[in-house]
């Protein structure tokens, strides 16, 4: 039997596949049975005196195809978010090594020329206090 979850996903193109195939139906008469497959079955049957089991038959086909459809966008979700994951991963692998990179690089500076890197870092600790105090006495 049809499932409940594929005919509610699907209900646009299931209706207009029932309306195409029992063109007796009319829009209230799928509205009233919109999502409760029961009820869809027992209208078609009321309006069209098809059996029940053709009735089923035929939307059990749909339900296949929908089904089809709807694991296929399923896959394509799957691999959007596969390839939105592997980007992340290598944005953050560069972002890593360009951080080890730039780490070393200053680990050597510091090595190299030690007076240097001690002048620098009392300048920028110099210039950080004088635009704290800025900052402070300006409130």
């Amino acid at each position: 039997m049809i499932n409940q979850q594929v005919l509610e996903g699907n209900w646009n193109e299931i209706k207009g596949k029932l309306r195409t195939r029992w063109g007796q139906l009319t829009d209230d008469d799928l509205t009233q049975a919109h999502g409760e497959v029961d009820k869809l079955v027992g209208t078609i049957q009321r309006k069209t005196g098809e059996g029940r089991e053709a009735v089923e038959k035929y939307l059990n086909e749909l339900s296949g195809t929908a089904g089809t459809a709807l694991g296929q966008t399923a896959e394509t979700v799957r691999q959007y978010g596969q390839r939105a994951v592997e980007s992340v991963q290598s944005s953050t692998r560069q972002a890593a090594d360009q951080i080890r990179a730039g780490y070393g690089e200053a680990e050597r500076f510091v090595h190299d020329r030690p007076a240097e890197s001690l002048a620098v870092c009392f300048g920028a600790g110099l210039v950080t206090g004088v635009l704290l105090g800025v900052l402070i006495s300006s409130k």
